[in-house]
């Protein structure tokens, strides 16, 4: 730790007008959470860290079985990030926040996008990770994946993020095959007062929110917010403007009523913004290609609904309803979407040792699509329904010792058909201190639009990397209505334990079996465009043709060496193995093994080094990417927080100030670098 103290202390020495600036240690607590909410409601200046190991431990989680239970005792390889985390961290984002989870791949592609994934498989559009915002799903079935420049919420208001590594298909169906990420915001009875955010930085040029809570009778309280932002375009390799600057304002409220029985909540959001972009536009002269900088404009709104009637402890049931729509318009096509998301679920005791717990979903998915030349759909309007039903029964075998978990989801789309999900899990708890936990899952990456009705048009120019010709290339992808569902047989063991008063450890370990992966085949010969006569095509249609395999381990680690200092340390290791069949002409999507790190570290410290000035420090290590020619990377982030008085917290930072600016991922047109990055923030509570 030393080293890494030093080695903190050594970067902020290239700013030497900005000293004072970065004498931060960064890095949030990994595991406080409903245990420690209501204090910190009440006392804003109260540091979690504070809080002893046993009762973060016990944090309330709802993401791994839909229903209140501790942390400690989840079957399954969960991760917990909370508000005191995000804040400590200084991130703006709920992308970057969740690098700070062992499992996840966090990737910047540019300044306004992200690849994300759990165990493997990362793209922009990373199709094997479900992500929700208090209930509401946010994955796309347009291309099977997320938008992460939307999903925004005022960051003060995350209660938790919680964070499943592995298939979570038995509750949340298909697409949630490599992992889960539920964010959780606060009830408004908890951000009751008002709440005043601003600051500026080199990145991010001006930002701001705003929140106020009230209460309406006796029984209900709410809260509305605004917020906005405006960030800077990050650079290409020889550091000029990658045009990716992006702006976006939002606004939403939240209301909670509580009675002796039933519970209600109705919340929604507005949001508007624009985002810059750049494409590779084909030509008739040479060069042949251009690239053209230009944006899309992004706005969207949702509301949900959720009532709870509570029967007892073991007993209660639960009706959601929500409604979202979207427009994204950009040059390279125009997508409308209109999302109806009803859900229904019963939790109960069967008898002294079970509790079960069963649901039936319905969705409605509605889309109109505006083409162009890049992309375009056939039909360009569709309507999807998706029908669903979950059971799922805890025995108790041994109490307070061995548990099991069975159950199954069950599904019909328009586009697979009908789907089963299966699942068995074990925990066993022979100490208070230690527990064991194993799975065997099954899961689904159901088909999108993108793999039955997409024909795209992908265009590598003279000299490109991926180009083996000496003029310009244009790969024509098509979809195939008969694209099968990819489908996962996962295998997990876990251990957790709570070796000290000062030390904890948990540990997962992996194996996933995967078939009937996505493959790009060829769909005829090489030809010549009769639009664009200097450009060769390549047609591809979409495939079934590969198998692989992932295994892999992750750990995490909690040491306090005092209640003012703790550290929390992260290690991913993740292997990937993929193999198109012998019939199969795939020579694209095989690179999918090199697109995710083998090993990834993080190290964060935390320091209440004065009662009222915090210090933290946040270490990331992440191996290189081999398909994208990527080199492995590390990279420091400095924070220091201030209170000059109860209400009033005053922040300055230093990010990513290893190098000026450095590559995550490529898949643009323009590859793009993160700089370097300073900031200041303010935050008035009243």
């Amino acid at each position: 730790m030393r080293r890494v103290l030093s080695l903190c202390i050594m970067k902020t020495s290239i700013f030497g007008k900005f000293m004072a600036l970065f004498l931060l240690f960064h890095s949030p607590s990994p595991h406080v959470g409903l245990c420690a909410n209501d204090a910190v409601a009440n006392n804003p200046m109260r540091d979690l860290t504070s809080l002893s190991l046993a009762e973060l431990m016990s944090i309330e989680i709802t993401s791994v079985s839909k229903k209140p239970q501790i942390l400690s005792g989840a079957a399954a390889a969960v991760f917990v990030i909370t508000r005191e985390d995000i804040r400590r961290s200084g991130v703006a984002s709920i992308p970057e926040a969740l690098r700070m989870a062992p499992g996840l791949n966090v990737a910047r592609m540019d300044s306004n996008k992200w690849a994300i994934s759990s165990r493997g498989f990362n793209d922009f559009f990373a199709n094997k990770l479900l992500v929700l915002i208090d209930g509401r799903i946010v994955y796309t079935p347009l291309f099977s994946g997320v938008f992460w420049d939307v999903q925004d919420v005022v960051l003060e208001d995350v209660d938790r993020i919680e964070i499943i590594r592995g298939p979570g298909a038995t509750l949340w169906g298909a697409n949630a095959v490599n992992g889960v990420i539920n964010i959780i915001t606060r009830n408004a009875i908890d951000t009751q007062g008002g709440l005043a955010t601003a600051g500026i930085g080199t990145e991010e040029q001006g930002f701001g929110a705003i929140r106020y809570g009230g209460k309406i009778g006796e029984t209900a309280h709410y809260r509305m917010y605004a917020k906005y932002f405006n960030r800077d375009a990050f650079v290409d390799e020889i550091g000029n403007d990658a045009y990716d600057d992006w702006h976006y304002s939002r606004s939403g409220f939240r209301l909670d009523s509580h009675f002796e029985t039933d519970s209600l909540t109705v919340q929604g959001d507005l949001y508007n913004g624009e985002s810059g972009l750049t494409f590779l536009a084909p030509e008739r002269e040479p060069p042949y290609t251009s690239l053209l900088n230009t944006s899309e404009q992004n706005s969207g709104a949702n509301l949900l609904t959720r009532w709870k009637r509570t029967f007892s402890d073991s007993s209660d049931l639960a009706l959601q309803l929500y409604y979202d729509w979207y427009r994204r318009n950009s040059p390279m096509f125009d997508e409308n979407r209109d999302t109806v998301d009803l859900d229904f679920q019963h939790r109960f005791a069967f008898t002294d040792r079970q509790s079960v717990i069963w649901g039936l979903g319905y969705r409605f998915n509605g889309d109109r699509i505006d083409n162009s030349f890049m992309y375009s759909f056939d039909p360009t309007s569709q309507n999807d329904q998706l029908f669903s039903a979950f059971l799922q029964d805890e025995i108790t075998l041994s109490p307070d010792e061995i548990r099991l978990i069975l159950g199954s989801k069950f599904e019909h789309n328009d586009y697979s058909g009908f789907e089963i999900q299966p699942n068995a899990r074990v925990l066993w708890t022979p100490h208070e201190n230690h527990t064991f936990w194993a799975s065997v899952s099954r899961a689904v990456r159901t088909p999108s639009r993108g793999d039955t009705d997409l024909e795209v048009n992908f265009l590598f120019p003279i000299h490109d990397p991926r180009n083996p010709l000496p003029i310009p290339l244009i790969m024509n992808a098509r979809g195939n209505k008969d694209f099968l569902s990819e489908d996962v047989q996962a295998y997990e063991l876990g251990y957790r334990m709570q070796a000290t008063r000062w030390l904890s450890l948990d540990m997962a370990l992996f194996y996933n079996a995967y078939n009937r992966l996505r493959t790009a085949e060829s769909a005829g010969p090489v030809t010549v465009s009769p639009l664009l006569p200097n450009h060769v095509i390549i047609p591809l249609i979409g495939g079934n043709k590969m198998d692989g395999e992932t295994y892999g381990f992750e750990l995490s680690s909690e040491t306090r060496f005092s209640s003012w200092w703790k550290i929390q340390a992260v290690y991913s290791f993740l292997q990937m193995q993929l193999h198109p069949d012998t019939n199969s002409t795939d020579f694209i999507l095989e690179s999918a093994e090199g697109e995710s790190p083998n090993h990834r570290i993080s190290l964060r410290s935390s320091m209440d080094i004065a009662r009222n000035l915090e210090l933290d420090c946040w270490f990331r290590y992440t191996d290189e990417l081999s398909s994208l020619n990527i080199p492995s990377y590390y990279n420091v982030d400095l924070r220091i927080g201030w209170r000059p008085s109860q209400n009033v917290e005053l922040s300055v930072g230093a990010q990513n100030i290893v190098n000026d600016h450095h590559p995550e991922f490529r898949i643009r047109a323009r590859p793009t670098e993160v700089e370097r990055s300073v900031y200041a923030k303010i935050t008035w509570r009243f």
